[in-house]
């Protein structure tokens, strides 16, 4: 039986396998079984569509660990970490459709409770509302742009490329078979250096003070 669960279910296999570009009407009816207008019964628009593909991956992201903090509870590093780490697994293992969540959350409703329990738990937590809105938006930042593509899959394997113009790439060839490696350890690293600089910046707003309007 056709149902918008199985459209979407359809759609976001489709999506992976081959990109967004892939999705439409007719390759979903065909991949489905169906007539074409019979989809318009539960999806309107390939946008409609490719919206909830979106945010029924995004359905996945964990954020229980911020409904916990407030009061004697305001350990917001280690929620970020495990939010940070649960988003990025959950757009590693669909990444084509990581260009449409970097534009934002829009009407999706899991996309904009992902945003709701970020902000109301770093609020919780003693961050200022203007802060909080801040460092949601710099950890989207970072999780959506490591996920975006491998960076040491990017080089190409072939040695001679690197010999006679680039002498500090000599070993470059070797990146792409360790990429999984390396994007999993930059992306530890990078992780980690956020949370201590945002832990300095933890202490100076609540404080009193406003980094961002130091004079350097």
């Amino acid at each position: 039986m056709l149902s918008r669960e199985r459209i979407v279910s359809a759609a976001l296999a489709l999506v992976d396998a081959e990109g967004l570009d892939a999705v439409s009407t007719r390759r979903l009816a065909t991949e489905l079984g169906v007539s074409g207008p019979s989809l318009y019964n539960h999806v309107a628009t390939k946008e409609e569509l490719v919206d909830s593909v979106v945010d029924a991956v995004l359905s996945e992201v964990d954020t229980s660990m911020f409904a916990r903090l407030g009061g004697d509870d305001r350990d917001w590093r280690a929620a970020l970490a495990a939010w940070a780490k649960s988003y990025r697994a959950t757009l590693a293992a669909h990444p084509n459709i990581v260009p449409v969540v970097a534009k934002g959350p829009g009407r999706r409703p899991h996309a904009l409770h992902i945003a709701d329990a970020v902000f109301g738990g770093l609020v919780a937590a003693g961050w200022p509302r203007r802060e909080a809105t801040r460092v949601g938006a710099l950890m989207r930042y970072f999780v959506t742009g490591s996920a975006l593509g491998s960076f040491a899959g990017g080089f190409p394997d072939d040695a001679t490329v690197y010999e006679e113009n680039y002498a500090h790439l000599g070993q470059a060839h070797l990146l792409a078979e360790r990429q999984q490696e390396i994007n999993e350890s930059a992306f530890a690293v990078g992780l980690e250096s956020l949370l201590d600089g945002l832990e300095l910046r933890y202490r100076t707003v609540t404080a009193g003070g406003d980094p961002s309007e130091r004079v350097t």
